[in-house]
């Protein structure tokens, strides 16, 4: 994060790993699919609290979300604070306000213009080696840690399918990467039988 150096670029961080949205699913997002209001009611949108709507689209610069089926995301306050900012940061920009695409090019090529599914994988490359991380960061990791995070907080396998926008289940589990703690507390939770601990004769 400290990395970025403009409120968009911050805003694609946060949206592949607090919300898990794929690259092509980020780069068709719209900004009439964010409802980052309490009450989104008065939009026609019946879910409730601040969250993201992912929508299979045909899109001009190719980016689309891989499931047909549309699902809304929660998002939580350091993503809308960052949303916020680049807002702001965009309307700096005469050329950017009249797409309706929500990620738009700000400091180079055709400004103004949705951004491309390339441009995603050479941002998170550039900041990878700005950040000095020895190995190259991809941004489907994003997504897996954003997985991880959902399940070390406790969720369940039929939320995290759901947040990921999976029809079934299996196809969650390869987003799972139990921790060694994880692991150690799966086996503590395991009850112990007494007779073992005291011996037969105690």
């Amino acid at each position: 994060m400290r990395a970025c150096r403009s409120a968009r670029d911050r805003l694609i961080v946060l949206l592949m790993a607090r919300a898990g949205i794929r690259r092509g699913e980020l780069a068709g997002l719209r900004r009439a699919d964010l409802h980052f209001v309490l009450d989104a009611r008065p939009l026609g949108c019946p879910v409730p609290g601040s969250h993201l709507h992912v929508i299979r689209r045909d899109n001009i610069n190719r980016a689309s979300a891989k499931s047909r089926n549309s699902r809304a995301v929660p998002v939580d306050a350091l993503l809308m604070q960052a949303h916020d900012q680049y807002v702001i940061e965009r309307a700096r920009n005469a050329a950017a306000a009249d797409s309706d695409f929500l990620l738009v090019n700000l400091f180079r090529g055709h400004i103004g213009a949705p951004m491309r599914l390339g441009a995603i994988n050479e941002l998170i490359t550039s900041l990878s080696r700005r950040a000095g991380l020895q190995r190259r960061v991809r941004p489907h990791q994003g997504r897996h840690g954003f997985a991880d995070n959902v399940v070390a907080a406790g969720g369940k396998l039929d939320e995290l399918a759901e947040l990921l926008g999976h029809d079934s289940l299996l196809s969650s589990q390869p987003y799972l990467h139990p921790s060694h703690e994880r692991l150690r507390d799966a086996v503590e939770r395991v009850p112990s039988p007494r007779l073992f601990l005291e011996g037969p004769h105690s």
